[in-house]
């Protein structure tokens, strides 16, 4: 077997060999603890699109994204990859090209109904966190696998793969004191150019990092209640 396919196969190259997990058993109290615990955590999550300029840990942020990438995936082939982007250039450059995407959408691209979908959370073309914020991670979808050699194999279940390494993401994030943004500006195809990835990878989303600035405003959101999300069969 050739050192690529070693790189691109989820058990080192090996044959499917099934290994003991047996976690110790939380008990019951602090299992019910816990998730309050994080249910209250995770309600004071909010979307930020007003960052101070300050630096955050680095190591905060890549432990963040360590996290991620422990989220499960189609055949485990993690088709994700992360690009932390610190350096104000580039930022500024990412910047003029989502500004540029962004008027034409909220021009008439987007379509009545989203835009006034959108019109309550106060959103426009300007888009400010992205040289605010001191750090900006690029999430890309790898499509397919692709080796040094030009090799291709198919990927499964990428969007749904990526969408739960991205909110495993955001999670960690916020749990480590940080807040951030998901910004989709459509198309994204820029994102490569600018970052240089590879033909295989597809933009999926940039997320600034960072801490509220002082003047931070958040729509005034009111969240569905359990009950209007739950079915219990």
């Amino acid at each position: 077997m050739s050192p690529d396919t070693q790189q691109w196969t989820p058990t080192h190259g090996q044959p499917y060999r099934p290994a003991p997990y047996r976690p110790e058993r939380m008990p019951q109290h602090e299992s019910l603890a816990r998730a309050a615990g994080l249910r209250a955590r995770m309600d004071e999550r909010r979307t930020v699109r007003h960052f101070s300029p300050d630096p955050v840990p680095e190591q905060a942020v890549r432990d963040a994204i360590a996290c991620a990438a422990t989220a499960p995936s189609g055949a485990h082939q993690q088709p994700w990859t992360f690009v932390l982007v610190k350096d104000p250039a580039v930022r500024r450059q990412i910047r003029a090209a989502a500004e540029q995407e962004e008027e034409l959408s909220y021009d008439g691209r987007l379509g009545d109904e989203w835009l006034a979908a959108l019109r309550p959370l106060g959103t426009d073309a300007v888009k400010t966190h992205l040289t605010d914020a001191p750090a900006l991670i690029v999430v890309f979808q790898q499509r397919y696998w692709l080796g040094p050699d030009g090799t291709k194999r198919k990927h499964y279940y990428v969007d749904e793969s990526v969408g739960i390494a991205v909110g495993m993401l955001l999670t960690a994030l916020h749990l480590s004191g940080l807040a951030a943004l998901i910004h989709t500006p459509s198309p994204m195809r820029f994102l490569g150019h600018v970052l240089n990835r590879p033909a295989n990878e597809k933009a999926f989303a940039v997320i600034p990092v960072g801490y509220p600035a002082d003047d931070c405003v958040v729509p005034d959101l009111v969240r569905k209640s359990l009950d209007q999300v739950i079915v219990e069969v």
